[in-house]
């Protein structure tokens, strides 16, 4: 069965910052689909170049290393190589120019190439994938925030990682030595009806998982969609910018 897909993207400023730190974009090259969702950090401007500077990167790096055929694995290490440029250039733009100092970013980035029935993904800090299979929700990417790291160690429920003041603070992000040879790559075997949905935490750290499933299922249009969410965090009181990218996979005849 061949597929394709459907993409809608919104990012809104918010109610409560003055500029808008996230970036988000779907790059459509002739044989793959990158799709990045990224939350800066840092003070003036800072946060707003490292978010940029990451989405532009990642997909350079895949473009220029994913040509003709390459294995699981060889794809699964060139994103993970890709995320570690990204990486090492905000790291060095930050120790050039003192405004930029401190400067960070997440990532989350979803790989498709066209063709196949897999998706790749990868995350780095609290910017989140999540699947929509059925009437299940499931989060594909790990948070590498310290409430996290507390639940992995098993000090503290999940539940009560949700309302911890640590949630969002993070250990490993773009801009941060802690980064290594980069996160893990998950490989998801896609079928036609999926959504995926990449997200800052501005929209995934106020609407609760049950209800962003609800409204992924509940919209048609993936566009009318990543807009919905946004408006949605905002209506329940999301003090952040708030960004989402809206996939869907489809049966192609």
């Amino acid at each position: 069965m061949a597929v394709a897909l459907n993409i809608g993207k919104c990012t809104l400023l918010g109610n409560y910052r003055e500029n808008n730190e996230d970036s988000i974009d779907v790059k459509q090259f002739p044989d793959m689909t990158v799709c990045l969702v990224a939350d800066g950090m840092g003070g003036q401007a800072a946060g707003e170049v490292a978010s940029k500077r990451a989405i532009e990167i990642v997909p350079r790096e895949l473009k220029k290393y994913l040509g003709g055929s390459v294995s699981n694995e060889e794809t699964k290490s060139i994103v993970r190589r890709s995320i570690v440029q990204a990486n090492e250039e905000i790291m060095a733009m930050a120790a050039l120019d003192r405004e930029l100092k401190n400067m960070g970013t997440t990532i989350v980035v979803t790989l498709w190439r066209k063709g196949s029935a897999l998706m790749y993904v990868a995350g780095m800090g609290d910017s989140r994938c999540y699947q929509v299979r059925g009437k299940k929700i499931e989060q594909l990417t790990v948070d590498h925030s310290i409430a996290q790291a507390l639940v992995e160690a098993k000090t503290i429920s999940a539940a009560e990682a949700r309302v911890h003041k640590y949630r969002n603070v993070l250990w490993k992000y773009l801009g941060s030595q802690e980064v290594g040879e980069g996160p893990e790559v998950k490989v998801v075997q896609i079928q036609a009806g999926d959504r995926y949905l990449l997200c800052t935490d501005g929209l995934s750290g106020v609407v609760s998982d049950d209800d962003l499933l609800a409204f992924l299922k509940d919209h048609a249009d993936v566009q009318a969609c990543a807009e919905g969410l946004c408006k949605l965090a905002l209506d329940q009181g999301s003090r952040d910018n708030i960004s989402c990218v809206v996939v869907e996979v489809f049966e192609v005849k």
